[in-house]
């Protein structure tokens, strides 16, 4: 994955040419159609009520498409995407901003990011992760100032659709790419975000408590 020379940290922006997954989960649908004893006797009736049953579940589907399954061309997170202050338009790109227009982040409590890292830690010690707690913890900061809801909203990965996000400000490709089995299928959710990022981190650097810089 190379790196953007930006001021803010990169390292995470480009999903990398070898993909090295611990575990990677896609969404499915299971259902199951089973018409009542007495269908047969209603013949016009049954057959309606099936293809009504076959319509919602083609619309379950559909739906399920949607929302768990981001492109990694478009980085096509949904427009209603929480980012903090990013915008879409109708196509659902997000919408570049200056520098200097970028949102202030607002930081979680140091309760919250404590609790964040040990979770993300625990899930990391059953999935052979490495990693420590202050090496997530100066990268956090840096990253994000703690704010999970932080999104990069001017730089090379903005202008191509994939920002950066969360508390390791990592990018949709490289989220699907390194996100671990357990953690919630959001790039904001903080604990899913440490995980993924220090995944990636741990194949390309060997752990985050090696990366000291913007990467």
């Amino acid at each position: 994955m190379p790196a953007i020379k930006t001021t803010v940290a990169t390292a995470l922006r480009r999903p990398p040419a070898r993909v090295a997954c611990l575990a990677a989960a896609s969404a499915a649908v299971a259902v199951s159609l089973t018409l009542p004893a007495h269908a047969a006797d209603h013949g016009s009736e049954a057959t309606a009520s099936t293809q009504q049953v076959s319509q919602q579940v083609n619309e379950t589907q559909t739906t399920a498409t949607k929302s768990d399954t981001p492109s990694a061309d478009s980085g096509s997170k949904p427009v209603d995407d929480p980012g903090r202050g990013a915008q879409f338009d109708n196509d659902g790109r997000l919408i570049p901003i200056a520098r200097e227009d970028q949102p202030k982040a607002k930081p979680a409590s140091d309760d919250q990011i404590d609790e964040w890292i040990n979770d993300a830690l625990q899930v990391m010690n059953e999935n052979d992760i490495p990693g420590t707690y202050d090496g997530i913890y100066k990268n956090l900061m840096r990253e994000s100032s703690g704010d999970p809801y932080t999104i990069n909203m001017w730089d090379t990965n903005a202008q191509e659709n994939i920002p950066s996000k969360g508390l390791l400000q990592v990018i949709d490709p490289t989220f699907d790419q390194y996100h671990v089995n357990g953690t919630k299928d959001d790039v904001y959710d903080p604990v899913a975000n440490i995980v993924a990022a220090c995944n990636y981190a741990a194949d390309r650097y060997g752990s985050m408590d090696n990366v000291n810089h913007a990467y």
